[in-house]
């Protein structure tokens, strides 16, 4: 997917621009895994995500993506972000299997359940 193809769908691993970014917050070119199903993304022309990094910390919020995938690292399920994907450059890495989707989805709703 390029910014022009079609919108980006829940458990799709994708590249994005993080920048601007501000304090802890992830920056630069790095992948994310989207969260809105691609419905809402077409639509709205937004995308939640949360960043992946490849320097895991131990974070009670780190999500590991499992052996076999285009990328390695952690998703980083307490850095929700609203981004517009095409303006961020969006390109598609691949889907990530629904139990690691899922596992980041509780994390997030543990986050804002509290």
């Amino acid at each position: 997917m390029n910014a022009a193809d079609q919108a980006p769908a829940r458990g799709d691993a994708i590249w994005l621009t993080f920048v601007p970014q501000a304090g802890r917050e992830q920056a630069g070119r790095r992948p994310a895994l989207v969260l809105s199903p691609a419905s809402y993304n077409g639509k709205v022309g937004l995308a939640l995500v949360c960043p992946i990094t490849s320097k895991a910390k131990g974070y009670p919020f780190e999500v590991a993506l499992p052996a076999g995938l285009p990328i390695q690292g952690v998703v980083l399920a307490d850095q929700i972000r609203s981004l517009d994907w095409q303006a961020r450059q969006a390109e598609t890495i691949g889907p990530v299997p629904v139990a690691t989707v899922e596992e980041v989805m509780a994390k997030v709703r543990a986050l804002l359940e509290e």
